[in-house]
């Protein structure tokens, strides 16, 4: 069996504060692009993961389903990584959530569409996005998804800056702690549920607030070059320009080509 692993990006990310468990509130808006990692499993006497020597993420998932699903974990996975590493476009997660909709589907008794999102939110916020389709809303943590209407009639230009570590997720989340990020939580949440009611068009989703976790000087340029919204995706570094033609994103892509490597993709409604 094998599937392709997409990006996604976050159209908004609103954060608050840190809840009992430790982690923080947050409202953002996930919408996956047609970048993708590809994924290949089969039956194996034992679990073995290659092709990304790095991945934590596809193995604890399918430990955690055999466990769950109480079998032997028996698959052999192979990860062709295209995506960019810790960029903010949840690659690992999209490899972690292929790899167990793969899997499930081939036990006798596969879990329920509702216990395999369960089983992935315990494996990372994001992770539960790539089993549904269509752009979500997500709440909570990140985990709690509802399904919105987004117009998906636009090019994304994708961009990773050249030169820049990113740092830790966690370190991420401390410097927002440090500057008191979360003050103004409420207010900004009701500002981007407001501005997702009004979205018609593309050019609507300009409205939708700016990331509170992360901002790129890159996102101004995105901007000056015809971009009608752009953004950090994410905890960075990863930016992304939305562009009405695809003419004006290849333009944009030319005069980045300099700043980072890029991607010319579009909204992709399915894993």
């Amino acid at each position: 069996m094998r599937a392709s692993a997409p990006a996604k990006i976050n159209l908004a990310l609103v954060v608050g504060p840190t809840r009992d468990d430790g982690k923080h509130e947050v409202v953002t808006v996930y919408q996956r692009i047609g970048i993708a990692d590809r994924i290949e499993l089969e039956p194996s006497p034992a679990l073995l993961v290659e092709g990304f020597d790095a991945d934590t993420l596809v193995r604890g998932a399918l430990e955690a389903l055999a466990a769950r699903a109480e079998v032997e974990p028996r698959w052999h996975v192979r990860i062709e990584k295209r995506l960019p590493i810790a960029a903010g476009i949840g690659g690992g997660s999209s490899d972690a959530a292929t790899a167990l909709r793969l899997a499930n589907a081939g036990l006798p008794e596969p879990l329920s569409g509702d216990e395999l999102r369960g089983l992935a939110a315990a494996l990372g916020a994001d992770v539960p996005f790539f089993l549904v389709d269509g752009p979500q809303l997500g709440t909570g943590d990140g985990a709690d998804l509802a399904r919105i209407d987004l117009p998906q009639d636009f090019w994304v230009l994708l961009l990773v800056p050249r030169g820049i570590e990113k740092p830790s997720t966690a370190a991420v989340y401390a410097d927002f702690d440090r500057r008191d990020g979360a003050t103004g939580f409420e207010e900004r949440r009701a500002a981007l549920i407001a501005a997702l009611e009004r979205v018609r068009r593309p050019r609507d989703l300009a409205a939708l607030p700016a990331n509170d976790l992360a901002s790129s000087p890159l996102a101004a340029e995105l901007r000056r070059l015809g971009a009608f919204r752009a953004d950090v995706s994410g905890a960075g570094p990863a930016v992304y320009g939305l562009f009405h033609h695809r003419d004006a994103a290849r333009a944009a892509q030319r005069a980045l080509k300099g700043a980072g490597e890029t991607w010319l993709t579009a909204p992709a409604w399915y894993g």
